[in-house]
């Protein structure tokens, strides 16, 4: 079969792993007392998903790591080096995983404050988990360092590749993460992002990480089938910490993570707007510009309804997707 159509049949069996356990999995949690915490600034409406399952990440986190495992069984055991490169984004997924799931646990155990780890421990240990996947990026698999839309030139960034490649990956958890707060906007937008970099991986020739894209996105689909409103569990940070820095992972990967803030929009403007916010109130004494951030409970604030913001999001998210794919490709 083709890169492309290998890449649609992984994505199809990644998606009917995941809705298959994906209902045993939610009554585990349901019967574990997995449930989510609401921050006290929410807006009211929140209030309603308190107590819906948490750590719903682990609900595609296993299928593509199953998936990704068995088909590269063979160049694991050393008949084969082409699968070895999935290894890196997929250690990122599970590193992030992990980190997002003790955070998840840690708002569990303080539910009425919905508060997890202190924010500058886990923004450090993000960094050393960034740090050692830029190294093996550039030193282990040779990634190209940056490639120019309309250009077929490899710029070579020399030792800035590392914190550049850091400061990606860090950035993009951290933003899906913030991208987390509605049911199924964290998922639609992350699978229209993953969609549109295993197309530039198909482009490029670069068969397994297409693979792994896809297979992805198919466990995203059978995710958002218990995750679009009204939803019946929640990625939370095992799951969007790890989405991002995978997303990251991939963009440098392709060499076109110049395109990731366009691929990836919303999640950009997530992340930006809380850093906006929060510049502004520290500086004019309390003002705002936003009504909340992140940008979504803006709109939420301002009347729009909860499905509304995920749609016209995703609208906005599958556009720019679209552009970032054929600026690669020109």
């Amino acid at each position: 079969m083709t890169g492309n159509a290998v890449s649609m049949v992984l994505a199809s069996i990644s998606f009917v792993l995941t809705v298959i356990w994906g209902g045993p999995l939610i009554r585990i949690l349901r019967r574990l007392e997995i449930g989510d915490s609401i921050r006290i600034e929410a807006p009211d409406r929140h209030i309603t998903k308190v107590g819906t399952p948490t750590m719903g990440g682990v609900m595609f986190i296993l299928p593509v790591f199953l998936v990704t495992i068995l088909l590269n069984a063979v160049p694991l055991i050393g008949l084969s080096g082409v699968g070895r490169s999935i290894l890196v984004p997929l250690a990122a997924m599970l590193g992030f995983a992990l980190l997002g799931g003790v955070d998840d646990w840690r708002k569990l155990s303080q539910r009425q404050l919905g508060e997890g780890m202190r924010a500058r421990t886990k923004f450090l240990l993000q960094i050393i988990l960034a740090a050692a996947t830029a190294y093996a990026l550039r030193d282990v698999l040779n990634v190209p360092h940056l490639l120019l839309p309309g250009l077929n030139i490899e710029f070579d960034l020399g030792f800035w590749f590392f914190p550049i490649a850091i400061f990606i990956i860090v950035g993009s958890a951290n933003a899906v993460n913030f991208t987390d707060g509605l049911d199924g906007l964290a998922g639609l937008i992350a699978a229209t992002a993953f969609a549109a970099f295993g197309g530039i991986a198909l482009l490029q020739g670069q068969s397994f990480l297409a693979q792994f894209c896809f297979t992805l996105v198919g466990a995203l689909f059978g995710f958002l089938w218990f995750n679009v409103f009204p939803a019946q569990l929640i990625m939370g940070d095992t799951g969007a910490m790890a989405l991002g820095a995978t997303l990251g992972v991939v963009a440098l990967m392709t060499g076109h993570w110049i395109l990731l803030p366009l691929i990836a929009i919303i999640p950009v403007s997530e992340i930006l707007s809380v850093i906006l916010q929060v510049t502004f109130f520290r500086y004019t004494g309390g003002r705002r510009i936003l009504k909340m951030s992140p940008i979504h409970l803006h709109f939420e604030l301002s009347g729009w309804s909860e499905t509304q913001i995920v749609l016209r999001f995703w609208l906005i998210g599958l556009l720019f997707a679209m552009v970032g794919v054929a600026m690669a490709v020109v």
